[in-house]
């Protein structure tokens, strides 16, 4: 029997599939590393900003959101709370709609 008969049929993707992929729950968080010491506070601040954004645009992507102007602030917030994070801030999800619009 070939090899390609006995290869299983991959799982449907967003683009793919007839519905909306859910979201795979629980989300588990990768592990976390010690950020370099001695940066000014700013740096901490803007690098978790910036984390936490790209995690909720992977999310929202995940969950059929692909355009920034589908992304209102209550979108975000709400996938937020799905993933298990602290609700953003204004900034934060202007950010997230900002790499959402430079992804594409």
């Amino acid at each position: 029997m070939p090899a390609a008969a006995l290869k299983s049929k991959p799982l449907p993707t967003q683009s793919t599939a007839k519905r909306p992929v859910l979201l795979d729950l629980p989300y588990e968080p990768v592990e976390k590393r010690p950020l370099p010491p001695g940066r000014p506070r700013e740096w901490y601040v803007s690098h978790n900003r910036r984390l936490k954004a790209m995690r909720l645009a992977i999310a929202l992507l995940d969950s059929g959101v692909h355009v920034p102007n589908q992304a209102r602030n209550e979108t975000i917030r709400s996938t937020a709370e799905t993933i298990g994070v602290h609700p953003p801030s204004d900034t934060t999800c202007h950010m997230v709609r900002a790499l959402m619009r430079y992804t594409r």
